[in-house]
């Protein structure tokens, strides 16, 4: 028989079981009571988040025009190929699908112009996705889709195209294949031009591994605003058209051209040679794809004398007609400076105007010594130099400037007409606008306005004045010196009868990386002028990097004084400025001079175009301004010679030719 004592002690053990078994329970159900109750929705949220395929929605990116509203750059859709590599091999393994993984790798690469091996590589993959190509067009594409094979599907993509090929290719820059822009305009406006992402949650078929999906939900994408720039395409054509010339004639390095309106800051213009398809970057070197006109930094030579002749006739150290003795060198410390023809003539006394007029280094370095150290250094920096313009394109570089702390009396000298320091295109181009406008510095800029898709004004670009750097009669005194260099002087060969042209012509030696001293065989020749002088609508720099021509010229007046006359030129007409008394600005055809002036005719097509394609106008008796408009309108390319009023077309009114096509118009003088 049990005692008392054995009874308590079981008891005791059979209720401290019950006691954790109770308290197992309460556990587990307050376990199920927070995955229940509690956490429902968090679980529900992740468990939709494993069962569904997010896709994201890339938005469309904006538009690119230039001022007169042609297209240069724009978003078209493609498509990414991808594949499912599992649930073919189960599919091919079930043989509910016919085809071979072989198959499958040679008609996609027979229509993605991909190796099949490559394809296959990835078709044997162990994976539930990978990407095959990408930016496939869509007529591709919908082949690819015709050949249902299971697993391949496609998701949305832009590829980014310029309609216009390499036109302003490094000024407009390029965009990666995530739709992003990496350089020139497309990079510094990649915010606005994006766009907002979006995305699409499908809810995966576990048997289908996700191939079908049903949308659940999603937010879409927004599209990007779009950009109109100050970039006009009848002053672009004239700049690509003298790169090309330049590049073929003198074999240089570079050749680089930039055009600005002096009187608010807009660039009108901007090129550089090489170039390149922005459209099919990957296939250049990036050097190519620089934008030399606001990120090379180049020792200026001669065109920055204006930059020192102004300080000095500013500060009073100097006057046009002062006197400076040039007898072909100047002794400066250590160092003897000499004239580019101090070989042929010693000058003798020259005023300030002839030295300018001759380019003379040895004027120009008695000019800067007279101004003085601080001064100078005060109207560089005054005029922007050592520092970015803030040009609104990704890549401006700042230049360089010897330290004003470490610079002695030789640095002055040679300073002050060119050398020892470096800028940029646009630095110096802004500077002599400056000079151009009466004295005012302004922030040059290249994006005209922002708009939404439809068209409402979400941003309007303004002319930025920085400051006032000299006063407007220094300006009128110096733009009378350049035009007496065009008149009478080594810019002469940029004439432009019955225009005011104000010029400066520069031929800068080059450093020697290996020596460190200047070559005696590689130089920087350049022009920068403004036209007309006395109101001034185009400022214009040209520069050669190296030109090598058989005959060894490589001075900046005969090399690009004739370039320069011919864009001003076109240009001045463009704008409907008369550059001699017989040129037409506008066309006003009236009974009595019908016979007289010739007037466009009829145009009847030789057939009817596809959407690719247009018919030719008749250009008779048109303007350049009025030809340039016409053939803008019926996006074609074009290249005008002469001046006066269009008289003869390379390509027939009325043909029938592709889009961009080039034509070849001539003018002459009006004759009755």
């Amino acid at each position: 028989m049990k005692t008392k004592r054995n009874r308590t002690t079981y008891f005791s053990r059979d209720r401290w079981v019950q006691i954790l078994l109770a308290a197992l329970l309460l556990v587990i159900f307050g376990r199920l009571i927070d995955l229940q109750v509690v956490q429902a929705s968090a679980l529900q949220e992740k468990g939709t988040e494993r069962r569904t395929n997010d896709q994201n929605l890339h938005p469309q990116r904006g538009t690119i025009f230039d001022a007169q509203g042609n297209v240069l750059a724009q978003s078209i859709p493609v498509k990414e190929v991808y594949a499912d590599p599992k649930t073919l091999s189960d599919l091919i393994s079930q043989k509910q699908f016919k085809s071979s993984k072989e198959d499958v790798a040679k008609e996609l690469g027979t229509l993605l112009g991909i190796d099949p091996p490559t394809i296959l590589a990835g078709l044997n993959k162990n994976l539930s996705w990978i990407s095959l190509a990408h930016q496939v067009d869509v007529q591709t594409a919908d082949k690819i889709m015709a050949l249902k094979i299971p697993g391949v599907g496609l998701n949305d993509e832009e590829k980014r195209v310029n309609p216009m090929g390499s036109f302003a290719a490094s000024t407009l820059g390029i965009v990666n294949q995530a739709g992003h822009g990496v350089e020139g305009i497309e990079a510094y406006y990649d915010g606005e031009l994006f766009g907002k992402p979006g995305f699409i949650s499908q809810e995966e078929d576990t048997r289908a591994r996700s191939i079908l999906g049903a949308p659940s939900q999603g937010q879409p994408s927004s599209p990007g605003d779009n950009l109109t720039l100050t970039l006009d395409s009848t002053i672009q054509y004239l700049i690509e058209q003298q790169l090309d010339s330049l590049a073929q004639s003198t074999k240089a390095k570079s050749v680089t051209i930039l055009a600005m309106d002096p009187m608010t800051g807009r660039v009108l213009g901007m090129g550089s040679r090489p170039t390149f398809d922005p459209s099919n970057y990957q296939k250049v070197d990036p050097e190519v794809r620089r934008n030399l006109a606001i990120g090379m930094s180049y020792e200026p030579g001669s065109t920055f004398k204006t930059i020192t002749g102004s300080a000095a006739l500013e500060e009073g150290a100097i006057t046009p007609d002062e006197t400076f003795y040039d007898p072909g060198y100047l002794q400066v410390g250590p160092k003897v400076i000499t004239n580019w023809d101090s070989n042929q003539q010693a000058r003798g006394n020259t005023t300030f105007i002839q030295g300018m007029q001759s380019s003379s280094n040895v004027v120009l370095a008695q000019v800067g010594m007279k101004l003085g150290m601080s001064a100078f250094y005060t109207y560089l920096k005054a005029f922007g130099f050592g520092s970015k313009t803030g040009i609104d394109i990704s890549g401006e570089e700042s230049g360089i400037l010897v330290p004003q702390d470490k610079a002695r009396e030789l640095d002055l000298a040679t300073m002050s007409f060119g050398q020892a320091n470096s800028v940029t295109p646009i630095q110096l181009l802004t500077a002599i606008s400056a000079i151009a406008n009466g004295g005012t510095l302004y922030r040059p800029y290249v994006v005209d306005k922002i708009t939404t898709p439809d068209g409402q004004l979400v941003k309007q670009q303004k002319p930025t004045p920085v400051r006032q750097v000299i006063s407007k009669e220094t300006a009128s005194q110096m733009t009378n010196v350049l035009e007496q260099v065009v008149t009478g002087g080594t810019g002469y060969l940029a004439k432009i009868p019955g225009i005011n042209v104000a010029g400066k012509t520069g031929t800068a030696q080059k450093l020697d990386p290996k020596t460190g001293d200047y070559s005696a065989t590689d130089y920087v020749a350049s022009f920068a002028a403004y036209a007309p002088a006395e109101n001034p609508k185009i400022s214009l720099l040209i520069i050669l990097d190296t030109p090598k021509m058989e005959d060894g010229e490589h001075d900046g007046g005969p090399l690009c004084g004739p370039p320069a006359k011919a864009i001003l030129e076109g240009a001045l007409q463009y704008y409907g400025i008369p550059v001699s008394a017989n040129t037409m600005s506008d066309v006003s055809i009236s009974p009595s001079d019908a016979s007289v002036r010739p007037s466009p005719k009829p145009v009847t097509p030789e057939r009817t175009p596809s959407a690719e394609e247009v018919v030719v106008p008749d250009l008779t008796g048109l303007t350049m301004r009025q030809a340039g408009s016409t053939l803008e309108k019926s996006e074609l390319h074009f290249s005008f010679s002469g001046s006066g009023l269009a008289n003869q077309q390379s390509l027939l009114a009325g043909k029938v030719v592709m889009k961009g096509t080039s034509i070849d118009v001539k003018f002459s003088p009006l004759s009755s």
